[in-house]
Order: structure tokens, then C-alpha cells, then sequence
């Protein structure tokens, strides 16, 4: 019998999820449904993806062994109240919103239900992103390997402790924002430098993207991987210079901490 996961809000992380799940091998073993106020965007959802959609909320959480909540963080209480008394002790709830706990996600629906917490990114969008993950304790080892799967089939994904996720939502799920303001500054110097627009875009992402990629298959340290660039007497460590001088690492630091603070109060 599949699996029927359910998604309430159908946003671009939600899309990214159903999206990833479709185009994998486990689509077979998922039915998917999904709620939204706008029913044009879900008519839309429901074309491209396939999917099976409503507008009832209590129907999701009615017929959906999981249920991704996908709303606005502001909006978790109201759509909770709306659902928990429909919900299955059975049934795997999954947030994905910033400063939403395990235990105030268990204090609003007012049982023990299971709940996974979760941080992805942007980066889902394109099958390349990374999602934080934390279970309480009544999800066990079968149902966490099958959310792991699932989560997989759109991003990396990396169980950790909970008291870390102001912190992940700052270097991962806050910062594409960072990297695609760095990506547009240079492309922004390149145009300068005379290069034309669309070239700069894409020499910029892809000198982005490949360095990422470096890090992670390579496993050396960012720093040796930056030494490796800068040779003696050359151009880039001039421009690393620079950059040190400008405070970049002071800039990313103090914006990351921001970032992580404004995570934990809401």
C-alpha cells in the first residue's frame, strides 16, 4: 500500500519537494495531495505535477500519513488549531519553518504526535539543496529512514541536534541569499571591466558553483583550497587582500549572527 503524503501550503519549497519525489524512483510508493488558498496555483501544481489537490485542510491531515506543513511561520498555530483534532497519532507531521520547536509544535497539538523538524533550502528548487533534520522521539528508526529518503530525493540531508538549527538557518537556509548578492557584486565588477551582462552571470554562478563542488568531493579545507588559487605575487591573492581589508569575513560573520538570532525569537 503507498504511502500518502500530504502538503498544506503548496509554495516553492513544498513544489521543490513534490517536484524531487516525482522525478525519483520512489514515486511509485508516494500518493501525493496538496491544499492552498489560491486555487489557480494549486490547478497549476496539480497539472504539472500530477497530484491530487483540495482546498480543505482537515482533508489533508484526514488521508496523509505525512503532512508537510508548508506555511508561513506565522501561520503554524492557525493551521494547527485547524487540524489536530482530525490527525492520526499515526500520521508524521514535518515543519519546515524557522523557530518552530518540537516542543511548541507538540504543545499546539495538545497529543503526542510525531514530528519531524526540518530546515531545506532554496537551493531544492534544482535538486541541490540541503535540509537540516531533527526527530522527536516518537518517530523511530523505520519511519526516520523513509523521511530521509523522501527528503533525499530534492537534497543533502543531515540529522542534527536541535539546539543547532538558529544556526543552520543562517548558513544554509538564509544564506543562498548572501551568495546571490556576492554572485551579483561580481558580476557587477565584470560589467565594469567591459564584460557583458550574461557572461558575467554566468562566469560568476559557475566560479560558484564548481568552488562549492570542490569543497564538498575534495574534503579539504576551504583555506587550502583558497591558498591553492593564490599564487605568489599574483592576481588573486591582491584581490584576497582586498576583501580582507574590506571585511568580508567580519560582514559574513556579523550578518550569520543576525541572522540566527532573528531564527531563535520567533
Amino acid at each position: 500500500m503507498n504511502k500518502k503524503i500530504g502538503f498544506i501550503g503548496c509554495g516553492n519549497m513544498s513544489k521543490a519537494i513534490i517536484g524531487g519525489i516525482k522525478s525519483s524512483n520512489i514515486s511509485h510508493e508516494l500518493d501525493i495531495i496538496a491544499s492552498a488558498r489560491d486555487i489557480k496555483k494549486l490547478e497549476q501544481t496539480k497539472a504539472e505535477y500530477k497530484i491530487d489537490i483540495t482546498l480543505d485542510n482537515k482533508e489533508i491531515a484526514e488521508k496523509s500519513d505525512i503532512i508537510f506543513l508548508g506555511v508561513k511561520p506565522d501561520m503554524y498555530e492557525k493551521i494547527i488549531e485547524e487540524i489536530r483534532d482530525v490527525i492520526s497519532l499515526e500520521s508524521i507531521i514535518v515543519t519546515m519553518a524557522p523557530g518552530k520547536t518540537l516542543s511548541k509544535i507538540e504543545e499546539c497539538f495538545k497529543k503526542g504526535v510525531k514530528i519531524l523538524r526540518t530546515m531545506p533550502n532554496t537551493p531544492s528548487l534544482v535538486s541541490s539543496g540541503v535540509t537540516a533534520i531533527c526527530p522527536n522521539s516518537k518517530i523511530d528508526v523505520d519511519e526516520l529512514n523513509l523521511l530521509k529518503k523522501i527528503l533525499g530525493t530534492f537534497s543533502l540531508v543531515e540529522e542534527i541536534e536541535e539546539k543547532h538549527f538558529d544556526a543552520v538557518v543562517a548558513v544554509s537556509g538564509s544564506s543562498p541569499a548572501y551568495v546571490f548578492m556576492f554572485i551579483e557584486a561580481m558580476a557587477d565588477a565584470a560589467v565594469m571591466q567591459g564584460l557583458p551582462r550574461d557572461k558575467a552571470y554566468k562566469f560568476a554562478a559557475q566560479s560558484v558553483m564548481g568552488s562549492a563542488k570542490m569543497v564538498l568531493e575534495t574534503g579539504k579545507h576551504p583555506g587550502e583550497l583558497k591558498d591553492m588559487v593564490c599564487s605568489p605575487g599574483g592576481t588573486t591573492i591582491e584581490a584576497v587582500a582586498t576583501l580582507e581589508k574590506n571585511g568580508l569575513r567580519n560582514a559574513v560573520i556579523e550578518a550569520m549572527k543576525t541572522c540566527a538570532e532573528k531564527a531563535g525569537k520567533m
